[in-house]
């Protein structure tokens, strides 16, 4: 039975969450704590499969708890419980940067978190949290790393003549993923020579927060996807979180986001299954598909039926390098994947794929 620790300083928040976990045979609340520093106490004097911790409490708030673990390099499954105000998921960026591995929209209401609804998702999150691989306190880039990244980019100019057609980089990541997309989108030139879409599994709130960071810290023009946005070569477009991004063609050839509304599909939305199988009926010469860290089998099904019908090339993370190894696993069991390679390479093989002007 995996033991948890809940942090909140609500007691009726911590009652709730801790009836939501008990209630499911595979996990048993061990302590709980009101504060980060209670939560630092219990932490290095005993141990635990996973920490629920809330972001606002007196004395030692999540955020705070998370960069003194971060800084003393202890490393702990942490699951946030996250608004998804504005504020609210900037701090949720800045927990998954400090180590944290998922996060939940906690309702401010403690009798929401009794619906049906939100006890199934927590549970759910929760279990990927603790099948995770325990965070590793490494930056996801550096000086060094980008010089290499820039080797890359001049060797890919050298050749840039064998590398033709009308491309499209197209990435799916779950959990782990914001912290994937920092080492692999921070080190993509501002000259590739064709669009990035991508689609990472968050709730409708976030993902805007997600691409200002990511656009903040890249060569690349990096912006949460508008219904209509016309894809242009050396931008990357996010999926909106809470919609399916689809990729359609438009007359004279540019292709443009659209956005559908079908239910939630591999339980998640959006769903990278749909923005592959939109890309099946394109005019494009070859998609690079990338598939990165996160649970279950997003992705597979939708390459699948693109390899069908067009030139695909596909990009796998590596399993010791991934949060938790399922869906690029799911792409490599398939017989998918044409390279698997550490998140670290990832970058540099889009580059050698897609090219740079």
């Amino acid at each position: 039975m995996n033991k948890i620790l809940v942090v909140d300083d609500s007691a009726l928040m911590r009652r709730v969450l801790c009836d939501i976990i008990n209630s499911d045979s595979r996990y048993h609340v061990e302590d709980t704590a009101v504060n980060g520093q209670e939560a630092l106490d219990l932490i290095t004097s005993k141990s635990y499969d996973a920490v629920i911790l809330d972001v606002h409490m007196p004395k030692m708030n999540g955020l705070e708890l998370l960069r003194e673990l971060y800084n003393r390099k202890i490393s702990v499954r942490v699951m946030m419980a996250s608004t998804s105000t504005r504020e609210g998921a900037k701090i949720t960026l800045d927990a998954l940067d400090l180590g944290a591995l998922d996060f939940i929209h906690k309702p401010t209401n403690a009798a929401e978190c009794r619906t049906e609804e939100f006890q199934k998702e927590m549970l759910q999150i929760l279990a990927t949290v603790v099948s995770s691989r325990p965070p590793v306190f490494t930056k996801t880039f550096s000086v060094d790393s980008l010089k290499t990244a820039r080797k890359v980019v001049e060797i890919a100019k050298k050749h840039s003549s064998a590398i033709s057609g009308n491309k499209i980089v197209a990435i799916a990541s779950s959990t782990g993923g914001p912290k994937a997309l920092q080492s692999v989108i921070t080190r993509i030139p501002k000259d590739i020579k064709c669009p990035v879409v991508i689609v990472q599994h968050m709730p409708a709130g976030f993902t805007a927060s997600l691409a200002e960071r990511l656009n903040s810290l890249s060569e690349v023009t990096v912006s949460e996807a508008k219904d209509g946005d016309v894809l242009e070569r050396g931008h990357v477009y996010l999926a909106m979180g809470g919609k399916h991004l689809n990729v359609d063609m438009k007359t004279g050839g540019k292709y443009v986001i659209r956005y559908s509304d079908e239910p939630s599909r591999e339980g998640v939305k959006p769903c990278a299954n749909y923005m592959y199988e939109s890309l099946i009926k394109s005019s494009l010469d070859e998609v690079v598909c990338v598939v990165l860290t996160g649970m279950g089998a997003d992705g597979t099904k939708g390459i699948t039926a693109l390899k069908e019908k067009k030139k695909v090339h596909v990009i796998a993370q590596e399993q010791s390098t991934c949060a938790v190894y399922g869906m690029p696993k799911s792409v490599v069991n398939a017989g998918l994947a044409d390279q698997i390679v550490p998140l670290e390479q990832i970058a540099q093989e889009i580059i050698l794929s897609a090219g740079v002007l």
